[in-house]
């Protein structure tokens, strides 16, 4: 049975094909759509572990970048699919796991676009166009959210009326399907569980999550995600007071200009002009970042220092809710792959229980070690691991589950 599993984001199509004959789903060949709808598309696709080099093509939407991938995976010689998965970003509030799409399924992720709507739409849309290549499969959405639904019910609510917390106004947490393939990697590799672990998903999106057991208890992003820690193009926590004080003044200039809505401005601010990117004035890109901290733009080293003190004031309060941690966890771009990030962030967490073993930092990973990686020291009170982010193999394997298999 091979699965074609499909992580789509605004303006991007990462795709795998999984073989699922095994226990656990192993990927056979693996894609990108980058750049979707900007006129410099790129396309890559080959095997699993053999990365070819980017082509450009013609992607001014969705629709036209998924029609690229059904030809790739369709190809000569390539495997023919059984089942197709999609990673959603957020079911709403009549959805608490992962299912078969149906017609239903699809007029319940219509609803949800309120809660995700720079991100829902284009799901659906590369949902229903994958649907109509391939009518006769059974196709199944993944959410970002279920992993985060064993947290409790004061963990997710918030102090508003009651009326918008019945209409499903609450805490659902993201990066879940992330959270969970580290547990997953964990158990697969016979690995102990640890009791109280901490997850740092530190990406272009970041996020971080408390787990007793491997069980999530709570997490920094809420309702949707744009809140928590500072990010990559977003804001992360903000007092509400100020979102008014920006409606206002988007309000007031729209007023002055005659164009445009002010919600839908701010949400574009919030989302996509914000974070790290906008403290810094560059591109959203640690790397260029750092080099220019290290080249002494004030900005840029401010940049970095604001969004290393939320990632460790994040860990703080868990270790604390949790009367100490037993592990953590960086993952995502810059937790697995950024050395100064993770010494930054646990500078100073010393008295938590937490200590850095410098040398193990920044040693090169070799495969050999297997997925996880201990870069604390012997005498460190808590294990601080790099776990690789396995977002669609951790989709293959619901996928796997959901049709009898394995």
């Amino acid at each position: 049975m091979n699965l074609l599993v499909i992580n789509s984001g605004s303006s991007s199509i990462k795709f795998s094909i999984f073989a699922a004959e095994l226990a656990s789903p192993h990927s056979l060949y693996e894609g990108e759509v980058l750049g979707i709808g900007s006129g410099r598309a790129t396309f890559r696709f080959g095997k699993t572990g053999k990365r070819s080099s980017p082509s450009s093509i013609e992607a001014p939407d969705p629709s036209e970048a998924i029609d690229e991938v059904v030809a790739a995976v369709t190809g000569p010689g390539i495997p023919t699919i059984d089942a197709v998965g999609y990673r959603v970003v957020h079911p709403g509030p009549k959805i608490d796991r992962h299912l078969r799409i149906t017609d239903e399924v699809l007029l319940d992720l219509e609803e949800a676009t309120l809660f995700a709507p720079l991100h829902e739409p284009s799901a659906i849309r590369i949902i229903h166009d994958t649907m109509a290549q391939f009518p006769k499969l059974p196709h199944f959405a993944c959410f970002d959210t279920i992993f985060h639904e064993t947290m409790p019910e004061v963990a997710t609510t918030y102090a508003i009326p009651l009326e918008y917390r019945e209409r499903g106004v609450r805490r659902y947490g993201f990066h879940g399907l992330s959270c969970e393939s580290i547990v997953e990697q964990m158990r697969a590799a016979g690995t102990a569980i640890p009791h109280r672990m901490a997850i740092a998903h530190l990406g272009s999106g970041c996020s971080v999550t408390a787990l007793i057991d491997g069980h999530s208890i709570d997490t920094t992003m809420g309702l949707t995600p744009t809140g928590g820690i500072v990010m990559g193009t977003r804001p992360g926590d903000l007092d509400p007071g100020l979102v008014l004080y920006l409606l206002r003044q988007r309000e007031s200039l729209l007023q002055q200009h005659e164009h445009g809505n002010a919600v839908d401005e701010l949400e574009y601010l919030l989302n996509h002009d914000s974070g790290i990117a906008a403290l810094s004035g560059l591109p959203n890109d640690m790397r260029s970042t750092r080099k220019a901290a290290d080249e002494g733009n004030a900005r840029a080293k401010l940049a970095i220092d604001i969004f290393t003190r939320s990632v460790r004031k994040a860990l703080g309060s868990f270790s604390w809710l949790m009367g100490g941690l037993d592990a953590v966890v960086f993952t995502g771009g810059i937790g697995e792959h950024d050395v100064l990030t993770r010494s930054e962030v646990l500078d100073g967490l010393a008295p938590l229980g937490m200590d850095l073993d410098g040398t193990l930092n920044l040693a090169e990973k070799k495969d050999s070690t297997g997925p996880i990686q201990c870069i604390s020291t012997s005498k460190s009170e808590s294990e601080v691991l790099i776990v690789p982010a396995k977002e669609d193999w951790m989709i293959a394997i619901h996928l796997q589950r959901m049709l009898g298999g394995a």
